[in-house]
């Protein structure tokens, strides 16, 4: 048989059962439409966290009280025989390779511009805090090098918080009330945006030393050491640890670098990542069941020309290969379908939500469509093996 013959066979057959044949086809369509997209929704998710995680810089060692095996625990929730102070921050700066050390202390409470008022969050750190975290201005100047015993009160006001208290007016030079004290606004954010679900345009910075007087504690909720690339981080880990025990007399701390908790994490998103876009093999495995329904009706009801073919002189090989030609475009036709099911996907996704994160991944797309064409010819074998097995006088005494 010509190869053009044998082509010919093959879509007239799958022409002859249009229905079946665009039902397989449809689930595989879905199957690939459904791996791409919730690869892509999986790849954006993992992108969007990371870049949330890394936009305060990768050179980040956090100390927070408390020893705890689990650094993803929240700060404070272990009680340190010796708090976190101010002062310790001053012995780690004088640590080689170390840029800044950043105290942290916040809490939530009502900010009062004039007659309008806010419930925000409430942050006490350093000058430092800007370069470090990498904090850019809109209006006016970070919080000063002022030492923490005489620090003045003056605050830094978020882009919202700023909107929302002064709606349009300057900001700067004014007064803001938080509880009794009185601050003068030096500064105003430019937008930031969320991090792990807190605004950071709704919030306002003040001195750490003035924020202990203010949430009445004694000690630091973390400090950050910001260092730079000619160290490496478990060397600085290791002085921090020394130091930090010398000054305490004990290790009642815990430490952990933002270059370990983005590895963690960008494991931890893969898999994730790797699992939703598993979920989406069920509907290709759908699929096989679909193509390995219709191949085998289609092996019952064609037993006459099978017999035919053998009569004239056709191969079990050649039968074999039709049927598996006929599967694998069937798997083809699928594919196809789920390219325009995908983009249509995309497009609705878009529409509808214009800022959720997606990553169209390649090899995503590559690897649906592998996996379609073998499951077209894995779930075509068996019936082609049938067919290929008939004895020519029975399936002609069939008709």
């Amino acid at each position: 048989m010509r190869p053009q013959d044998g082509l010919a066979w093959v879509l007239k057959a799958l022409s002859r059962s249009g229905s079946r044949t665009l039902l397989s086809a449809l689930g595989i369509a879905i199957g690939i439409a459904a791996v791409v997209t919730l690869t892509g929704i999986g790849e954006g998710l993992r992108g969007y966290l990371l870049e949330s995680f890394s936009q305060f810089g990768s050179r980040v060692i956090a100390i927070t009280p408390g020893v705890s095996d689990n650094p993803a625990s929240p700060n404070g929730l272990l009680a340190s025989s010796r708090p976190l102070r101010l002062e310790d921050g001053d012995w780690l700066r004088r640590l080689p390779h170390v840029q800044a050390v950043i105290p942290v202390i916040s809490g939530t409470g009502q900010v009062k511009a004039g007659r309008l008022s806010r419930d925000t969050s409430i942050l006490g750190t350093n000058h430092e805090a800007a370069a470090g975290w990498r904090f850019t201005l809109a209006q006016g100047h970070f919080l000063p090098d002022e030492p923490a015993q005489q620090a003045r009160p003056l605050a830094v006001l978020g882009h919202t918080l700023a909107q929302e208290l002064f709606a349009g007016q300057p900001a700067l030079g004014a007064q803001v009330r938080i509880g009794s004290w009185r601050f003068r606004v030096v500064g105003v954010m430019a937008p930031k945006g969320q991090f792990l679900g807190f605004d950071l345009d709704d919030m306002i910075f003040i001195p750490a030393g003035l924020a202990q007087n203010l949430f009445n504690r004694e000690g630091l909720m973390e400090l950050d050491v910001i260092y730079d690339a000619q160290i490496p981080t478990q060397v600085l880990l290791g002085q921090i640890d020394q130091r930090l025990t010398q000054r305490h007399g004990r290790r009642d701390f815990t430490l952990y670098s933002q270059e370990d908790m983005l590895g963690s994490l960008d494991k931890i998103l893969g898999i994730l990542s790797l699992a939703i876009g598993s979920l989406g093999t069920v509907s290709l495995l759908i699929g096989a069941v679909g193509i390995f329904t219709i191949m085998t009706i289609a092996q019952q009801e064609r037993l006459t020309e099978i017999g035919l073919l053998r009569a004239l002189g056709a191969s079990p090989g050649l039968i074999l290969s039709l049927f598996l030609a006929e599967a694998s475009l069937l798997a083809l036709l699928g594919g196809l379908l789920g390219l325009l099911l995908w983009g249509l996907l995309a497009l609705i996704l878009h529409g509808l939500w214009p800022g959720l994160p997606l990553d169209w991944q390649l090899h995503y797309l590559l690897a649906a469509l592998g996996f379609s064409a073998l499951v077209g010819l894995t779930a075509g074998l068996l019936p082609a093996v049938r067919a290929m097995a008939l004895d020519p006088v029975a399936a002609l005494r069939d008709e």
